[in-house]
């Protein structure tokens, strides 16, 4: 079978560009005979350049991850280019790991598309700047819903959210669940964990609570600090820090940095006591996770939280909203509240900070529910459904 695949979300930043580049790799080494032609605008990765991988690079004037971003969006002439070049190439079925990067391809094969969730539809006015960004990315998903043979998403949670703010049949949607990078995994050699700290600037002899992603609105980052400086007053937080992980601009994408660094000044009690790292390498984020107390993850709404099963992977446990993605992921290695509930948060902090017992228990089921997930298994039922879509042709 020959597969076409759109690849311009491989340098994505984000989860989802994570999402491609494991994805993708997993299902070259599987493979099962199959060609694959990918579709890129950019310079070929090394990992892309294997036997059975063609290599497609229509001309166009701007990258995806430089123009399909929240306050921006892609030309006209771009689509339109990429969409010759799908049409010019031999292939059985076109699969989207993500509806970022969608464009119509005509209509020759049938069209498979990863939709991470419904954020965007759920909480437009926390996602787009401005009414034109969600104009144009409402018509976009139109289409792509319009156009796919088969959605797959990454929870049974994204699954309900698609189903009810994109208005599109459960039956339509396959859960194929996503996976930490083998590089996360539990690393307990002191020496390495502190050169990390001090490369992200945290002191040393600080237990974190670390929250790791983008620093976007729907992240719920504000109630996070505020719940922190609540925690405060509770006993065992004489010495927890909390840590934010991730590109402070955003990647394009719709920004919170102000409104939660002015969370943090207007509170005298988290002088020093929080932390901005940046960006990190993933070899220092591993000994983070590895190092933290645990991992904060406040968002109104995940697809599915891909730094939770990071989390997870390192023996650390995840404190995280009640219902959502999250908490179907971490399962028993976790603790829930109301994302809406600073109360709530602050309780969850307290507990792991001060419960030895507790977050012992929490920490012992991280290995069993982290081997729930692998990419492997990822790419085969990937694989199982672009190939059930191709012979249904």
């Amino acid at each position: 079978m020959r597969i076409g695949i759109d690849a311009t979300c491989w340098w994505n930043t984000r989860g989802f560009g994570r999402y491609t580049r494991q994805l993708l790799t997993a299902m070259f080494e599987e493979a099962r005979g199959h060609e694959f032609h990918l579709f890129i605008d950019r310079e070929p990765a090394q990992a892309m350049q294997r036997p059975g991988v063609s290599i497609v690079r229509p001309e166009t004037g701007s990258t995806v991850t430089t123009s399909a971003v929240a306050a921006g969006h892609r030309s006209l002439g771009d689509v339109l280019a990429f969409r010759r070049a799908v049409r010019r190439e031999p292939i059985d079925v076109m699969y989207f790991p993500a509806v970022y990067s969608y464009y119509p391809t005509g209509g020759r094969m049938p069209v498979v598309i990863t939709f991470h969730d419904a954020i965007a539809e759920r909480f437009p006015q926390l996602v787009f700047p401005d009414l034109r960004g969600r104009l144009l990315w409402s018509l976009k998903v139109w289409l792509a819903r319009w156009d796919a043979a088969c959605i797959t998403t990454v929870s049974c949670a994204a699954r309900e959210e698609i189903a009810r703010y994109l208005r599109v049949d459960r039956d339509r949607i396959t859960v194929i669940h996503e996976a930490a990078d083998a590089c996360f995994m539990p690393c307990h050699d002191a020496a390495a964990i502190l050169a990390a700290r001090q490369r992200a600037g945290i002191a040393d002899g600080k237990r974190l609570i670390l929250y790791v992603g983008g620093i976007a609105p729907h992240k719920n980052l504000v109630r996070l600090v505020k719940a922190y400086a609540l925690a405060l007053g509770g006993e065992g937080m004489h010495d927890v820090h909390l840590a934010f992980v991730g590109d402070p601009e955003g990647a394009g994408f719709h920004s919170d940095l102000a409104a939660v660094k002015d969370a943090v000044d207007n509170d005298h009690r988290l002088t020093d006591r929080v932390h901005f790292t940046g960006f990190l390498p993933d070899e220092d984020l591993a000994l983070l996770y590895s190092d933290a107390l645990a991992v904060a993850m406040p968002s109104l709404s995940e697809g599915f939280g891909l730094p939770a099963v990071e989390a997870i992977s390192c023996g650390t446990p995840v404190i995280a909203a009640r219902g959502g993605a999250v908490a179907e992921v971490v399962g028993p290695a976790g603790l829930f509240f109301d994302p809406l509930d600073t109360t709530e948060i602050a309780a969850a902090i307290r507990r792991v900070a001060s419960d030895p017992e507790q977050l012992g228990k929490l920490r012992a089921a991280c290995p069993g529910q982290a081997a729930r997930f692998s990419w492997s298994r990822t790419a085969s039922a990937t694989l199982d459904v672009l190939e059930r879509q191709a012979g249904g042709r």
